[in-house]
């Protein structure tokens, strides 16, 4: 008698036998299921699965589209797989290399590549993509010994990127994907064919090509695409520093420090850091006959605090009188604060700030006048004064860092040639692979893991419950003003992952395996697993990465 197993589907709430060995797609098609848009993978067991998957014992399964931050990944992968096989066949000597979301979408350089790229050759690419695309060519996922899947890659045109990768994980067997006789190797799971994919475009940007992908709240639409000029020189000149230090990839990263560079890298990296702040002050002294007020915004975790500690130094060595004035004394008292679409209470909404007192106090300020400043008590919700009085000299300059310090809304009242506007955020500029990127917001979601734990409480479980809540907050009240800073600040090190990885691992196991929030965590493990660990002693007590592992010399 064949073997049943009972599966819990959570898209319908109820149980199901099937004969093991089934797979998610004929379970699916079994129970007729109808989501909001195109299935493109599923969670089970909390993990995020191809369709193809296999299922042998009773496991929870819940069927996700592309509306989900899983399912946009998947779809983005499969879209970036087609598109280095159209990439393959056109310009057999080239490689697609996929270094960085920007703009919306992925930044996509050909490498090498004597030509410049132009609409038409843009226009030949995306005719082959919506060819391979309408064949519904199978995406067929293969396991095999790590020895043999090197010697599969070696021998295909322009994918060694990834030798050194499989060298340094260190597994037995390598889960790699086919197309035809097509191989490429990506950090998650794909759709199971071609013509699941529909809704994507492709057109210059600068030097290279901007793949667009759908809106992530919407995506029967293109992401609308963003005009980022001062992000784009931030990440071309980290790639090319990349470049010179011969770590494009988080193989040629691994083999440097197994062979016990990673001291010079961290010392390089915070030398690189340190000389950029320098810089910055530079710029805010040469404009000294009018600069008042340095407005430093960015995202949440991406070391805005210890930059502003380290800026201040920097202008006390330019011969300047740094004073700091934190935005979050001008909380509105709690039953004032806006709410949100829920009801709840809305503290990222720029009018959860008291804008007529922050803008009159810096007037005064700018007057000559001596201003109180304000406290807000978290704990109960309201403001204080405690008689800690703030006055300008003719040699200060004033620090006031904030999620809204970009927003023009903020200070409506203040000329905007006394101003200078940073925007800082964890740019990383170093890849997995050609294909295999690493979000910027990942390393900032790591970082805010392990100073959640340390510093403040917090259960990995529970900081990245409140992830989704705060990247709504991002979108809505920081990205959208970033490019009117006057410079930006990569806050990102080439080795801090190699750090994060020893504390967060175990801060993420703790997290259980039945919650949704598991999901996020296993691919946060597995992320971290690409890296070798390297040890901190190295960093120095001033380092920006010191604010998240701790260490630092700076208070908080």
């Amino acid at each position: 008698m064949e073997k049943q197993i009972t599966i819990y589907c959570k898209n319908t709430r109820s149980y199901h036998n099937y004969p093991a060995g089934v797979s998610l797609i004929e379970i699916y098609n079994d129970l007729g299921i109808e989501l909001k848009h195109k299935v493109v993978a599923a969670r089970v067991n909390y993990k995020v699965e191809d369709l193809n998957f296999l299922i042998y014992k009773p496991k929870d399964v819940e069927f996700i589209d592309v509306s989900t931050p899983s399912g946009m990944r998947v779809y983005v992968r499969s879209l970036s797989m087609v598109l280095s096989l159209a990439i393959s066949e056109l310009y057999p000597q080239s490689a697609l290399r996929i270094e960085h979301p920007i703009s919306k979408g992925y930044y996509c350089r050909l490498d090498p590549f004597d030509k410049k790229i132009t609409p038409e050759i843009i226009s030949q690419i995306k005719d082959k993509v919506n060819r391979i695309i309408s064949q519904g060519k199978k995406i067929i996922c293969e396991e095999k010994q790590t020895k043999v899947v090197k010697d599969l890659f070696a021998k295909q045109m322009n994918q060694k990127d990834k030798l050194s990768l499989f060298e340094t994980l260190g597994n037995p067997y390598c889960r790699f994907f086919r197309i035809d006789e097509y191989i490429d190797y990506y950090n998650g799971v794909l759709l199971p064919s071609t013509d699941y994919l529909g809704l994507y475009d492709l057109i210059p940007y600068y030097d290279g090509m901007l793949l667009c992908v759908p809106n992530r709240e919407n995506p029967v639409e293109l992401e609308e695409i963003t005009s980022q000029p001062k992000m784009y020189d931030i990440f071309k000149e980290y790639v090319g520093w990349n470049k010179i230090m011969k770590l494009n990839n988080v193989g040629e990263f691994n083999v440097a420090c197994k062979n016990n560079q990673s001291f010079n890298l961290i010392k390089v990296s915070e030398a690189l850091h340190e000389k950029k702040v320098a810089s910055i002050a530079d710029m805010i002294s040469q404009r000294l006959d009018k600069v008042r007020f340095v407005l430093i915004s960015g995202p949440s975790s991406s070391g805005k605090t210890t930059f502003s500690k380290r800026l201040s130094i920097q202008l006390m060595v330019s011969g300047l009188k740094p004073v700091t004035l934190s935005l979050d004394n001008y909380f509105v008292n709690r039953e004032e604060t806006p709410l949100d679409e829920n009801g709840e209470w809305d503290f990222e909404h720029l009018h959860a700030l008291d804008l007529n007192l922050f803008n009159q106090h810096l007037k005064q300020l700018l007057n000559g006048e001596e201003i109180e400043i304000p406290f807000f008590n978290f704990e109960d919700g309201k403001r204080y004064y405690k008689g800690e009085k703030l006055k300008l000299e003719n040699d200060s300059i004033l620090i006031m860092e904030g999620i809204h310090a970009l927003n023009p809304e903020l200070i409506p009242e203040i000329p905007h040639d006394i101003t200078f506007k940073i925007y800082v955020s964890a740019l990383t500029t170093i890849s997995i692979d050609n294909h295999n990127w690493i979000p910027t917001t990942d390393t900032r979601l790591l970082r805010r893991i392990i100073r959640d734990y340390r510093f403040r409480n917090y259960s990995a479980r529970e900081t990245i419950a409140r992830w989704p809540s705060v990247r709504r907050g991002e979108e809505k009240w920081i990205f959208p003003f970033q490019e009117n800073a006057d410079v930006m600040f990569n806050s990102a090190l080439l080795f801090e992952l190699a750090v994060l990885k020893r504390h967060a691992e175990p801060i993420l196991a703790e997290v259980p395996k039945y919650c949704d929030e598991y999901t996020e965590t296993h691919r946060l493990l597995k992320f971290l697993n690409y890296f070798v660990s390297i040890p901190e002693r190295e960093i120095p007590p001033t380092s920006l990465l010191r604010e998240f592992v701790g260490g630092s010399s700076f208070r908080y």
